[in-house]
């Protein structure tokens, strides 16, 4: 493993759930002496990427913040959507949130989020957390638009964690549901985050590749009473078309979800 992967491997260890660890401790989960992991580390802390703490230990550093409010401030896709989310919920209903995800790997992360000021329980999503890829509506949105030879890839590498998730769904019927979603150009989900809650979604596309989803998340009682008062699903459908839109007429550079 060259230098530069064993920093990356460095900086993976601090996405599970332990937050501290020692020179140590990451030699060992690099099979690396500590003499070397001590040398990785020193160079992570001269770059504000670690911090020593008390206790010979380490945590993830103040330059981690910097980069997180670079990417918040520069981010095309959220620069865009942000000001429609904030109309989505003055349109709909202060007792939603309104998140804004893209894939990466195999989870999907909240990479914005949008919350009404009236009180309702708190979404699963949260901004950088990995939630599941074949479950919710935010995510079979993606998915639904992903290039046929890519979504069987992700079937095949991934069938058996779909069959126990999706009521041991077949290929053909993981496609057959997925096709829907794409024919619609929305997706909704009743508990499959949360129980009681309710999913909205739509895709967001930049030069016909989807980029990201749109989302309302509400518990069911919310729903019931906002689709009687109002056409819900046409609403996010025309929000992630104007998010869509903008970015396209930007020529606004975005990663591919």
């Amino acid at each position: 493993m060259t230098m530069p992967s064993r920093v990356l491997a460095i900086m993976q260890l601090f996405l599970g759930d332990q937050r501290v660890w020692t020179a140590e401790a990451i030699g060992r989960a690099l099979d690396v002496s500590t003499s070397t992991a001590y040398r990785y580390v020193k160079e992570l802390c001269a770059a504000g990427i670690l911090d020593p703490v008390i206790g010979a230990g380490y945590a993830l550093g103040p330059a981690i913040m910097q980069y997180d409010y670079r990417l918040r401030e520069t981010d095309p896709i959220i620069q865009t959507a942000r000001p429609i989310m904030q109309n989505l919920i003055d349109r709909t209903d202060q007792r939603i949130d309104v998140i804004l995800c893209r894939r990466f790997r195999d989870c999907v992360l909240c990479i914005h989020q949008e919350n009404g000021r009236d009180p309702h329980p708190p979404t699963s999503y949260a901004r950088g957390v990995a939630m599941p890829l074949f479950l919710g509506a935010t995510s079979k949105v993606i998915l639904a638009h992903l290039p046929a030879k890519g979504l069987q890839r992700l079937y095949l590498e991934n069938e058996r964690k779909i069959r126990e998730r999706l009521s041991d769904a077949t290929w053909k019927s993981f496609k057959d549901q997925l096709a829907i979603i794409r024919r619609d150009g929305y997706c909704l989900t009743r508990s499959e985050i949360a129980e009681g809650r309710v999913g909205l979604a739509a895709p967001i596309f930049n030069l016909d590749q989807i980029v990201a989803s749109i989302s309302l998340v509400m518990e069911a009682s919310t729903f019931g009473e906002l689709n009687r008062r109002l056409p819900v699903i046409d609403i996010v459908r025309a929000s992630s078309t104007a998010i869509s839109d903008r970015l396209r007429d930007t020529g606004a550079e975005v990663a591919r979800s």
